[in-house]
């Protein structure tokens, strides 16, 4: 189900990179679920014409050598099939910008040695294979923009990476990642990175150097502290559900000192002071009266804009542990003791934990 979920979510990211590539149905040869177990003859006749090649989702074994023969091809679709081997002559493709082979059963041996040679390459997909080792061929493709390596079994990233330049996505999620390489950080175009469902410990503070990244997923890990500079970055939404770090980063939230106004205005409201519309100035007044009460019930406390953000775990229909934000008077006021668990549903909520991201999920 893992597995699934992973592929399905990878396949929505290259999407918008090839929507600016439509060739017209002259060129394209559309063979998706045609339960077919190799390439048709009929293709080779016409095979210099074929710029967008479907075959997904059939019962292909193996990209054979006839393949050098599409000299024109921008796209191949061979996900959903058995593939175990592709064959080296898909090397001669230079031409070759898409390359979709998810859902296979492709290993460590399945790819050519010479494949770092399709320097066209801008985009990869190779989730949901039974790869164990990062293939390196890839590590030379210097023009690659989208690599996707979801659900393999992939236990290190090579430092090599850093050869990678323009990539702009990367989808490392649902492996058995424990460490990142520190070389990770010089991904200067990186815009989203998900490392979610792996055995991530940590992360390297040279991650600083991503000022690009707006994305970034890390649930289902096993981070316990995340590096200061991360603070450093840009990021518009950051995935930390299913980590033990969640409570430290609850916990850890700051709050600002109240201002003196703040203050007065507390006490008066607390104490109870009797103040007249013609003693203190309007805006005074206008201050005073958007006074809001502290969500503790055993808090009497009031707050005006100095508060606390509060993230509490409730249990819905019996099934979710949906994270809710209240507002406190100050850090020291809590509502209960707080319940920092995992959800098990895939749902994502918006928390508005730190200012400049969008979104922050936790649980």
């Amino acid at each position: 189900m893992a597995a699934a979920f992973l592929v399905a979510d990878s396949d929505r990211l290259s999407l918008g990179m090839e929507v600016q590539h439509k060739p017209s149905k002259e060129y394209l040869e559309d063979l998706s679920h045609g339960n077919l177990d190799g390439f048709p003859d009929f293709l080779t006749e016409r095979s210099s014409d074929i710029v967008d090649l479907l075959l997904d989702h059939n019962r292909i074994s193996i990209i054979p050598k006839l393949i050098g023969n599409f000299t024109n091809l921008v796209l191949l679709d061979v996900s959903f099939n058995s593939l175990r081997y592709i064959s080296s002559e898909i090397v001669r493709l230079e031409h070759l910008q898409m390359l979709h082979a998810r859902n296979n059963l492709l290993d460590d041996d399945s790819l050519p040695k010479d494949m770092g040679l399709m320097k066209s390459l801008q985009v990869i997909n190779l989730s949901g294979n039974a790869f164990s080792e990062f293939p390196m061929q890839l590590t030379e493709m210097t023009a690659l923009k989208c690599l996707q390596l979801g659900a393999n079994n992939i236990v290190h990233i090579p430092p090599e990476i850093a050869n990678l330049k323009r990539l702009e996505v990367l989808y490392l999620g649902g492996n058995k990642l424990t460490e990142l390489p520190e070389e990770v950080g010089c991904l200067s175009n990186l815009v989203s990175l998900y490392l979610c469902d792996n055995q991530l410990l940590s992360l390297p503070r040279s991650m600083v150097g991503l000022q690009h990244l707006r994305s970034l997923s890390l649930h289902n890990n096993h981070i316990s502290t995340l590096p200061p500079e991360i603070v450093k970055l840009n990021l518009v939404e950051l995935s930390l559900r299913n980590n033990p770090l969640v409570v430290r980063f609850v916990q850890d939230m700051v709050l600002d000192p109240p201002s003196l106004l703040e203050l007065a205005g507390r006490v008066i409201k607390v104490k109870n002071i009797k103040y007249e519309p013609n003693s203190l100035p309007s805006n005074l007044i206008d201050y005073l009266d958007s006074a809001q009460h502290c969500v503790n019930p055993k808090c009497k406390g009031v707050f005006f804009t100095s508060r606390v953000e509060h993230v509490k775990f409730v249990d819905f229909c019996g099934k979710y542990r949906l994270p809710l934000l209240e507002y406190l008077c100050s850090s020291r006021c809590k509502t209960s003791p707080l319940i920092y668990g995992s959800s098990e549903s895939e749902s994502e909520e918006e928390l508005p934990v730190v200012s400049k991201m969008r979104k922050v999920l936790l649980g």
